[in-house]
């Protein structure tokens, strides 16, 4: 069971997720299945990410970009983004939207 301020906080997680793309392929990375699981602690988000490739030239750039806009949520105090490895991302993490949008 999940309080509604919790889900509400999620599907805002979600919107912000929603405006972070990755460089190289024209799709959020919440499409793209880079978000493995978001989690909120009081005013708290907690997200694990992985990316496309641990060489990803943005692998440095990405997680700050979805801490930048999640920290966009008032309601929010702090947003923790670990980037995870396990499990590695492939395509069958993406949404049917993104695969249809990128002809997979």
């Amino acid at each position: 069971f999940m309080d509604e301020n919790k889900s509400i906080l999620i599907d805002k997680v979600v919107e912000k997720l929603k405006t972070v793309y990755d460089p190289e392929i024209p799709v959020d990375i919440y499409e793209l299945g880079l978000i493995y699981d978001v989690k909120i602690d009081g005013k708290k988000a907690l997200l694990d990410m992985t990316l496309t490739s641990p060489h990803c030239p943005v692998a440095e750039i990405l997680p700050n970009q979805v801490k930048r806009a999640v920290e966009e949520i008032k309601e929010l105090e702090e947003v923790v983004v670990k980037v995870v490895w396990d499990p590695p991302w492939d395509k069958t993490k993406m949404s049917e939207a993104a695969r249809l949008q990128l002809n997979l």
